[in-house]
């Protein structure tokens, strides 16, 4: 991939920009290779027997997941999920866990991509997710 269009900092206005008032994952990095998102885990994530919330995961994923699309093509906040599918590996500790993106594939009207999501208690892969994102017509490609 070629080098990101915009950084942490953009995407991560982008995000509180376009969901005022919600709980919004934190943009820590991105690189032409990646971008790394993580969610800080609370008591509202916990489901009942006493382990992170599948929505929560996915949430993350979906949201490193367009993300990395947009660091690509720019502030296109008009890209829309067309599938999600996840895996959950493995129970994860209740701490905050963390969402590294994979482009596997921008093209002009659609974005594959891979999410590995780790705990950052123990680096264990947690949940695995593939994620394709429709890119609306116009939208430059870097």
């Amino acid at each position: 991939m070629s080098e990101p269009v915009l950084d942490a900092a953009a995407l991560q206005e982008i995000l509180a920009a376009a969901f005022p008032g919600a709980e919004i994952p934190v943009v820590e990095s991105v690189d032409a290779a990646q971008v790394s998102v993580s969610l800080p885990v609370g008591p509202h994530h916990v489901r009942p027997g006493g382990t992170l919330s599948g929505p929560a995961m996915m949430m993350l994923a979906d949201t490193a997941a367009w993300c990395a699309v947009m660091s690509q093509v720019g502030p296109v906040v008009l890209a829309v999920t067309t599938s999600l599918h996840i895996d959950f590996l493995r129970r994860p500790p209740l701490d905050d866990v963390v969402a590294k993106t994979h482009l596997l594939k921008l093209g002009r009207r659609l974005a594959v991509i891979e999410v590995a999501i780790t705990s950052r208690a123990t680096d264990d892969l947690v949940a695995k997710a593939q994620v394709t994102y429709s890119i609306p017509p116009g939208a430059s490609l870097a």
